[in-house]
Formats: structure tokens, sequence, C-alpha cells
């Protein structure tokens, strides 16, 4: 046991278990040892899964992976990262596997699993709203990456989306509305989807009707909507009208069919919600706002597109029957009484904007048969069914053949059947078309002449039909206004002599109510407006109204008129108490003579003044004359200043169509305009149209020394003024052929008043006596109206000017064209400027329109007149050149140089449409018509 020390030490090193390292070469072996091996690598990251996959915590795995300094266990929190990140794949890859090992390990399908935790995440976000229904800025944000995970799950089949439709309705009460939307928007699950899966379908009526009031409200705010808000009414919008009213070749669920009810509940309740609210007033409330809002989602970009053309039409049609039908607690009495107050001026803007896009949307016919077919079997609102019949007339002007076709259809009806509804119906109708004014419908007393004034007319079948005609009539009367009644009693049906003391019986009945209303028959005037929404005027109001309208009369006539007449022999009462009186105001006579003065020499000499009277008369003038301040001007009468108010009234509704000129967006209330400036009109003149007697076919005019009063000069000038201005506004933004039909309308407003002759006689003075002094833009402005003139002549009355044609009258066209004379270079220049303006515009106006078409807008006296202006002073035109085969002729609405208005005319001269126009058999050759008088 004693050994040598060296094998002692050497056992003590090497211990029980022999040979013991150096610290330093255990670490180089272990060194030498690692290799990169791929399957001991998987194997490391199977164990490492295992190990996490028993002592997992769901939450506190996503918060470890992307947001560690997150407190909340909430999937949520993923999104409070940076968005790139969460959406990386380092991420997803982990989201998906965590996913799935969870499903695992809990035994439920990993869809149902990741769609249950996301509605969690979803409700979270929506949590503490900051608005109703749209979520802030930050919210947005989050919710955003979150549904990009929820993108990247679906696209790996992980994600139910019924489970999480389903779950998301149970936290509905604190669902954001545009939260659903950016589901619908980001394709994780669709509205129809999300919708059809709610288990209450009342419940969720009720949501989506609460959601979408808030919305429309938020859309009106005075912050301007952003597009993603305009986008989410309208996506709801399309989602509801087509599932509302599917195309009839879709098939129909059990699921659809429970959508279709809702959708259609949803949509009817906010259409009540917004008439309810009109009816009350345009009052600036939330629910007003609400109203407005929801309105514009019919308006044509929100609804077409993206629903078919069939959906749209049901859709529109249904609209228009639940409006037309939405309270009908009025009664026919009420229509008769009130239906003044429901013209479309009245109506308010709104309402009148719902009407013109739903009918837009059907078209005038099919309106019209919607109207007819809803009247005829359902209970109706008498102020929705005016109100829309005006805008319709007003606004299409191919309605008012429909109503006459639809009235005389009613009224043939009546009488065949004895149809007491059709009869109410038809005479509603007409009176309601009649209040918007001539230049959109015939008058109420013209309609009724044609209808019951002659052997012709609807009663004359048999005593039956009179009987019912007079029977009706007689009902009419406790409800009707009097001006009415004041037609049928100046205007009667013709009945046969046997039957006289039915006309007789109504006729006294009419004045007995008549004086109830403290309206004398003797006091109604001679020029009553029936269009008028007013009062009967006061008697000696209305006496001064029929004396100028009479003298206006004169003026253009040269003759008594023949209301003046009939006055003077049936109506003897007024017409030596009132009229005679109002006409013999004492005055200051005028050193000469003017057309009053006129007027009462006439009727002396014709017998209609007693002498008794016009003595009296001429004492208290010339009593008068002895009285005159030395400062005074003779025959001078002072202008009311009421009339300053009327005359500024059309000045804004004309500066407010100029407004509309440049926005395209408001083409669809430029006829909407048009019938205040029609209104407005009236009430400037003192005068409207002279609906009690006929017609007049023929206007006669002193072209010489035509004159006009100060009040209809001023008016006429107004006009005149704000149509050369608007073709300036209108053609600086677009070419004549692309405006809308703003010009034929404003045309229509003139062919339709009785100033129509006034601005005959403006269009003489300046066209005759004053043509080389107009500016360009005046130039344009006449050319351009004489061109729709030319266009409206059917309606236009012949014009017998006398010294310019005193063999026979003109047509107006004609007329205009021999107010253009050539007798010196100023006026031979002026010419040329209103030819070369006149067929240019006609030209680009009409253009896909055939020339025989044109010949209606265009005088062959103004073709020729050109012909010979351009063959005369320029040698170009003489020598033959091959026409220049241009699309359209530059219409330039700006100050034109005479060298510029030279170069406008020899490129007219030369352009191929132009040249092709000459060919037509009526200007191939050169006349002398309409030249020869006026050189």
């Amino acid at each position: 046991m004693s050994g040598t020390p060296g094998c002692a030490a050497a056992a003590a090193r090497d211990g029980p278990l022999g040979v013991r390292k150096s610290w330093t070469e255990l670490l180089a072996g272990r060194v030498k040892k690692q290799k990169y091996n791929p399957e001991r690598e998987q194997k490391l990251k199977d164990s490492a899964l295992q190990l996490l996959r028993y002592h997992q915590n769901m939450s506190d795995l996503l918060l470890e992976v992307e947001d560690p300094q997150c407190k909340k266990l909430c999937l949520s929190k993923l999104i409070d990262c940076d968005s790139a990140s969460a959406a990386s794949d380092h991420s997803r890859s982990f989201i998906r596997s965590a996913f799935r090992d969870q499903a695992s390990r809990l035994g439920v399908p990993v869809g149902l699993l990741s769609a249950r935790v996301f509605a969690c995440s979803v409700h979270q976000v929506c949590v503490e709203p900051s608005h109703p229904v749209l979520l802030s800025s930050e919210q947005r944000k989050k919710l955003s990456s979150l549904l990009d995970i929820a993108q990247h799950l679906l696209a790996h089949s992980m994600f139910s989306c019924l489970t999480f439709c389903q779950e998301l309705w149970k936290v509905q009460n604190s669902l954001l509305l545009e939260a659903v939307w950016s589901l619908h928007v980001h394709r994780v699950v669709s509205l129809q989807e999300l919708l059809q899966s709610h288990p209450d379908m009342q419940a969720m009526t009720t949501w989506l009707f609460r959601n979408l009031c808030a919305l429309c409200e938020q859309i009106e705010m005075p912050s301007p909507p952003s597009d993603a808000t305009k986008a989410m009414l309208s996506g709801f919008v399309q989602l509801l009208v087509s599932s509302a009213f599917p195309q009839s070749s879709e098939p129909r669920l059990v699921q659809s069919e429970k959508m279709s009810r809702v959708a259609i509940d949803v949509l009817q309740r906010m259409l009540t919600f917004a008439l309810d609210t009109l009816d009350v007033g345009p009052q600036v409330t939330s629910a007003y706002q609400t109203a407005r809002g929801w309105l514009s989602a019919y308006s044509g970009h929100v609804c077409c597109g993206m629903i078919a053309v069939d959906s749209q039409k049901r859709f529109f049609s249904h609209t228009l029957t639940q409006i037309l039908t939405h309270k009908p607690v009025l009664k026919v009495s009420d229509a008769i009484q009130l239906q003044k107050e429901w013209s479309f001026a009245k109506t308010c803007h709104e309402l009148t904007t719902l009407y013109c896009r739903v009918l837009v949307m059907l078209g005038p016919e099919e309106s019209v048969g919607r109207l007819q077919e809803v009247l005829e079997t359902q209970e109706v609102n008498w102020q929705y069914v005016l109100s829309c019949l005006s805008t319709l007339v007003v606004c299409f002007p191919e309605a008012q053949q429909l109503f006459k076709d639809w009235v005389a259809s009613l009224m043939a009806h009546a009488f065949e059947s004895y149809h007491l509804d059709s009869m109410v119906t038809a005479f509603l109708v007409v009176r309601q078309a009649t209040l918007e004014g001539p230049f959109v419908f015939p008058s109420y007393a013209d309609w009724f002449k044609e209808s019951f004034g002659s052997s012709l007319g609807y009663h004359s079948c048999n005593k039956k039909a009179l009987v019912f005609l007079f029977k009706f009539l007689s009902d009419l009367v406790p409800w009707e206004p009097p001006r009415y009644m004041q037609v049928h009693i100046f205007h009667p049906p013709l009945v046969p002599s046997k039957y006289h003391s039915l006309l007789t019986d109504y006729i006294s009945l009419a004045k007995t109510r008549l004086v109830d209303l403290k309206v004398s028959v003797e006091n109604l005037g001679l020029y009553e407006d029936l269009s008028s929404s007013g009062d009967v005027p006061e008697p000696q109001r209305q006496a001064m109204q029929d004396v100028e309208k009479a003298i206006v009369v004169f003026e253009q006539t040269g003759k008594i008129p023949m209301p003046v007449l009939e006055a003077s022999i049936f109506r003897r009462s007024y017409y030596l108490s009132r009229f005679l009186p109002a006409l013999l105001t004492p005055r200051v006579l005028p050193e000469v003579p003017d057309s009053r003065a006129a007027f009462i020499e006439t009727l002396k000499r014709a017998e209609k003044i007693p002498s008794s009277l016009y003595d009296a008369y001429c004492q208290a003038c010339a009593t008068a004359e002895e009285k005159q301040p030395e400062d005074a001007t003779p025959g001078k009468r002072p202008e009311p200043d009421r009339a300053e108010q009327p005359l500024g009234l059309l000045t804004a509704a004309l500066e407010e169509l100029r407004a509309l000129m440049t926005d395209p967006t408001q083409y669809d209330v430029m006829s909407a305009q048009v019938a205040v400036i029609s209104e407005r009109l009236s009430a400037a003149l003192g005068h409207s149209s002279d609906d009690s007697s006929p017609r007049r076919s023929k206007i006669q005019l002193n072209v010489l020394n035509p004159t006009l009063q100060r009040q209809d000069q001023a008016v006429v000038d107004l006009l005149l003024t704000a149509f050369c201005q608007n073709l300036m506004a209108a053609s600086s933004f677009v070419p004549p052929e692309r405006q809308s039909p703003w010009a034929v309308l404003f045309v229509r407003i003139l062919c339709g008043h009785m100033v129509f002759p006034a601005v005959l006689s403006r269009l003489c003075q300046l066209l005759y006596h004053q043509g080389p002094s107009l500016s360009a833009p005046h130039v344009l402005g006449l050319a351009a109206l004489a061109v729709h003139l030319g266009e409206s002549r059917s309606m236009l009355p012949e014009v017998d000017s006398g010294v310019l044609a005193p063999a026979s009258s003109l047509c107006v066209p004609e007329f205009l064209n021999s107010l253009l004379t050539c007798r010196t270079r100023e006026s031979l220049l002026f010419c040329m400027k209103f030819c070369t303006a006149a067929i240019s515009y006609c030209l680009c106006k009409f253009s896909a329109q055939p020339h025989a078409a044109l010949q209606n807008c265009l005088s062959p006296g103004l073709i020729k007149r050109f012909q010979f202006i351009m063959l005369r002073v320029f040698s170009e035109a003489r020598t033959p050149c091959p026409p220049e085969h241009t699309a359209s002729l530059s219409w330039r609405p700006s100050d034109l140089p005479p060298a510029d208005w030279q170069s406008a005319a020899l490129s007219l001269w030369r352009w191929s449409s132009f040249q092709e126009l000459l060919k037509e058999k009526e200007f191939y050759r050169l006349g002398a018509t309409g030249i020869g008088n006026s050189t």
C-alpha cells in the first residue's frame, strides 16, 4: 500500500470515475461536436411547441408575440401596435398556429374559435364610441388592423362567418354602423350575410332604422361629409333596394324572403319619417337634417350602377305609391279648397326635389300611369298627389299632352258611366295644372269652354248627362274659390233651350254663394287671373287693373277689347259703376294724347260712354290743369311704390336662374326655377294671363313708333337682359347643343303671358331703331332669342306690322326678319352680325336635327338676307371654294370686333352644314323676298 508518491498523485487526479479533464478541454470538445443537423432542429421546434401546448394561455401567447407591454388579456391588443407588424407573416403564422392548437386542446373547430375571439375584439373596438355610428380615427386604425388578420384567417379557411355574425349580434347595442360597413368593405362578411344572420328580424329592423337615421343626420351636418360616409349610405341603400326588389329571375329562398320583408320595412320607415318631418315644416332640427340626408339617397348617382334596372324601376314605383298614399286624411272637399296652396312654387324644395328624382327615374309616361293606377285603386293624400302633378307638369314639358289625354279619358268615362270619382279627378288635375301658368298648361277658362262650350261637349249627349254635370257643379259650390264660379257664370256650358232651367238654377246658386263670400258678381273683373292663389281684389282695385289691361290690349290692337264691349252690354252695372269711373279718373291731359286718351275717345265715338259722364270728366281734367303745380309734368302719373317689390323679387329669381347655368348638378332644377320666375313675372307686371278673353290670333304693332308703358318696359328689359346674360353664362360653360332646356322654358314664359306683345314692341325698338348700337352680347342673345321664338312659332299669334307688311300679317320669325334693315353701312354691319349669330346658334343648337326641322327655327328670309349681304360685301363669298367639313362651328360668347365678325361670317358661309342647308328648296336660290323692302 506504500506505493511511490507519483502513483498516489495520479490516482487522486483520476478519481473513482477515471481521469478528469480540465474546463478548457471540456469546452473545446463541445465546440467541435456542434454541427448543423436539420432533423435535430425540427425535433427541437416540435419539442418547444409541445411544451407550449401544455402550458400556454391564448391571450398571453398573442400578447407575448406582438405587444408584451399590454396588460389586458384580449386579442384586440394586437391592433395597438403598428399595423405593418400586425400584418407580418411572422405574426400571422403564430396566430394561425395558436388558434389551431387552442382549438385542438378545447376540442372545437378552429373557425368557431377564431370567429368568437374576433367578435369579442370588434366589440372591444366599438366600446365607448365617440359618435353614434362613426368610428374615431383611433378606433378606425385598430379595426383595420384587426380585419386584416381576419382576412388572413378567412383565406386559410380558419374563420366561420356565420358564427362571427351571430356573436356580433349578441352585442348589437354597442355595435357601430361603420364597423359593420368596414366588415363589408374588407370582405370579411358582407352586409347581406350579416343582416340575414340576425335571429330577430324585428330587432334588426329597429337597429338598422336607428343607425340609418343617425348616419343621415351626420351627412347633413354643417361640416362636409366624408366620401366614406356617403359611400356607407349609398351602400346600405343599394343593399336594401336590391333585397326589397330583387330581379324576377333571381331564386326566391326563405332567407331572402325574410330579408326582403326587412328591407321593405326599413325603406318604408325611413321615407315615412322623412315625409312626417317635412309636414311639420322646414325647421333646422336634427329630424329635419335626418330627413334631408335620407332624401339625398334617392338621387341617381346613389341608386344607379350597382342596382339592376328592373329593381330600380320597382323601387321608385313603390316609392311614388308610398308618397301618394301617405296619411290619406284629406277629403276631396279639402283638396278643392286648398289646392291653390299646393302649387309647385309653394311646395317645399325638399319635396319637389324628391318628386323630380322619382319622376326622372320612372319617366313621364310611366309616372302618369302610376298616378292613374293609384288614384283608381287606393286612398290618397291629395296634397301629395296634386303637388306631384304640379312638379310633373312644370319639370317635364311632355307631361302636358299626357295630362290632356288623361283628363279626356277621365271625362269620357265620367259621362259614359256617370262616374263621379272620374269627374272629380279630372277637375282637380286640370285646376292643378292651370295653377302653374299658361307657359305649361292652358287656362282653366280655355279648358272649360272647350269641354262644355259647344255642341260637341261631353255633356251634349242627353238630358241625363246635363243633369250629371250641373249636379256636380252645384256640389262644388260650397267649397270652390270664387274665381272658378266666375268662369262657370261668364262662360257657361252650352245648353239646349228646353233645359235652360238647369243652367239658371246653377247660376243662381253660384251667385248666392258669391254674395255669402261678400263678392258681388257685378264686381268681378273683366280680366280675372284664375291661376292666382290670392283672394278676389277689392272692387276699386279690380276696376283699376281691368282699365290697365284694357289699355294694353287697345295699344296692341287699336280696337276696343272684346271683354269691355261685352261688359258694356251684359254687365252694365259693373261697367257704369266701376269700370268707367276708374277709366275716367280726372288728370292733367298730356299735350300729345296718350293711349288712355285715345282709348277714351274711341269709346266715346262708339257711344260706350254716356255724354254726362264724359262731360264731367272733361270738366274735371280742365280743373286739374288749372291747379297743376309749376314743376309737375303733364300726363305723368306717379309709379306706385309697391311695384318695386315684385320687380325686385323677379330680379332675384332671374339671378338665381343664372347661377344655375354653370352648375351641371343643378340642371334638374331649371324647370323649377323657371316656374318661380313665371309666378313672379305676373306679380311684377301687375296683371296676368288673359284667362277671360279668347286668345288673340293677331298682334298689331306700330313699328315706326313703338311705345311701351314704363312698368312694362322695365319688366321686358329685365327679361331680355337676363336672357342675354344667361346665354353668355351657359355658353361659356358648355356649347349650345349640350345646354339644358332653360332657353325653351324661358321663351315659353314670354309666349304665355300678356307681356309678349310688349316683348315684340321692345324688340322692334332694339332691332329696327337701335340695332347698330347694340353690343356683341346683346346681338348674340337677341339672335338666340329669335331662334327660340321661331321654335315656338306654333303657339304665337301673327303680327300686323302695317308699314313693313301692309298686305298681310307675318309670323313672328318673319316679323323679326323684317326689322333688319340694310339702308346704311352701320345697319348692314348689324344685319350681318345678327344673321351670323342666329344661323350659327341654330345650326349648333339643333345640329342633330334634319334641315327640314331647322326651317321652323330659321326664317327663310333671314337666310336669304345673309346670302345677299355675303355676296354683296365679301368677294371671297363669290369665289367658289370647297366647304369646310368641320364637326361644329365655334360659338363665341364674347365681345367681337368687326374683323372677327367678318371672319365668323365667312366661316359660317364656308361651313359644310350651312352649304347643305342652302341646297334646300327654300334657300337654294337667292330671292328678293324680305330684302327689297328694306334695302
